[in-house]
């Protein structure tokens, strides 16, 4: 089996975990889809750009002609104003949404919607009109009834702060101040309405609404169980969908908001060996699965990446050893996935070095001795541009003067090993 599965948008936060979480899966192929370039046309090989906005009147046919160009088997959605739109317009597209019903999605969009069904089963955060609001009611902490991350949230100390934020967001619920810690729990319910896995974790540091450092949380475990069944027993999820808690002035989990997806740092999980996008693409092609966790601690710390698109046409890499393929006697592992890559695409590679030892001995002792297409090697008088004998090539070496006096000679496009991320591709 192997079904083509298209992400929109495909530079969310979430699609690049969806890329991440399914890139080596022999079951899925990815294609990316976007309206605006961003990260993501240098992550998907598979790419689709100038899609209609999703609110746009050509979108529904737009989308229906790229699963007929691209034999799509379904779409991913990524950004949860995207989510709730392909629920709504589930019987006009040719092909399976991933993701929960149009009913469930349309409440967790909505904060006011959420705490209507469950404030009577779990605890939720007070909800305050601006009439009934006193002096000592603050702080205070509003955040739009619809909205994404921390935009629009604010914490708010007193009526003028208050009227200020409701003129920069009208939408605003005005909400009781939750001062304690924050958790974010990954969950997995299955087609038959099973919770199959949830997994607290403490969100320690975030940036714009995403949690970019978090840890397991490993306390209170009986609270936040039920909380979860709760939630799983009044609402009918399908697939991955998270819930975050805040802890009030009392030490108890109080619910701020629920997302019928799974969240960006969820990979967390996914590296303790619950795959959420994996999990909810079998379980929607009504596949029966199965799960389990490693019994390890673990921790995770984002930031941002860089990848990089370089406009250079080369079949042949001469890459040196000493300092540059080996530093510090350690295997330069950036290089060597580079010349893996090189490998797939069916390039050629060249060692070319003045090492001062019986090179291939070297090379077995670090298991390097069967990757190489040819070896040179020089004296320490020798000119390494003499032995490059293509003009389209790379040349890979850690020595100023060798890169230079190659580049000077030959035109060709020198790299320090500092440079090999610009090389690298889609990892």
């Amino acid at each position: 089996m192997e079904l083509n599965i298209l992400v929109f948008p495909c530079g969310s936060e979430i699609a690049l975990e969806i890329y991440r979480s399914l890139k080596y899966s022999r079951h899925f192929k990815l294609f990316g889809a976007n309206s605006v370039d961003d990260h993501g046309k240098f992550i998907f090989e598979n790419y689709i750009g100038n899609v209609p906005f999703f609110d746009d009147e050509d979108f529904v046919s737009a989308i229906n002609k790229i699963i007929e160009e691209h034999q799509i088997d379904a779409i991913y959605p990524a950004m949860d104003s995207v989510i709730a739109k392909f629920s709504e317009i589930r019987d006009k597209i040719n092909c399976k949404i991933i993701g929960s019903s149009n009913e469930v999605n349309q409440i967790c969009l909505s904060k006011k919607k959420t705490y209507s069904l469950l404030s009577s089963v779990v605890p939720c955060p007070r909800i305050y009109t601006k009439e009934n609001v006193q002096v000592e009611d603050f702080p205070l902490f509003m955040k739009p009834d619809i909205g994404y991350g921390s935009r629009g949230a604010s914490r708010v100390n007193s009526k003028e702060e208050l009227e200020q934020q409701f003129l920069k967001y009208p939408n605003s619920l005005i909400l009781e101040y939750l001062p304690g810690e924050e958790l974010t729990v990954d969950c997995f319910t299955d087609r038959y309405g099973n919770l199959r896995f949830y997994g607290p974790r403490l969100r320690k540091r975030v940036l714009n609404g995403i949690s970019v450092n978090t840890i397991m949380f490993l306390e209170k475990e009986d609270e936040i169980k039920k909380i979860v069944e709760t939630i799983n027993s009044k609402i009918k999820f399908r697939g991955a969908w998270f819930v975050q808690l805040k802890l009030n002035n009392e030490g108890v989990f109080t619910l701020l908001e629920i997302a019928a997806r799974f969240g960006g740092s969820s990979s967390l999980h996914r590296n303790i060996g619950v795959n959420f996008s994996l999990l909810s693409l079998f379980d929607a092609f009504d596949y029966d699965v199965e799960l389990f966790v490693n019994n390890y601690e673990i921790e995770l710390d984002r930031a941002l990446d860089n990848k990089y698109k370089l406009k250079i046409d080369y079949n042949h890499i001469y890459v040196d050893f000493d300092d540059c393929l080996i530093i510090r006697n350690n295997v330069n592992i950036t290089l060597l996935s580079f010349i893996f890559q090189c490998i797939n695409y069916g390039k050629k590679i060249y060692l070319i070095t003045k090492h001062a030892y019986d090179i291939n001995e070297s090379l077995e002792k670090y298991h390097l001795n069967k990757i190489f297409d040819n070896i040179i090697h020089l004296k320490e008088t020798h000119f390494k541009y003499e032995y490059i004998a293509h003009h389209d090539a790379i040349f890979i070496d850690d020595s100023y003067k060798e890169r230079y006096e190659v580049y000077k000679n030959l035109k060709i496009p020198v790299f320090a090993p500092d440079n090999i991320e610009a090389l690298l591709e889609r990892q």
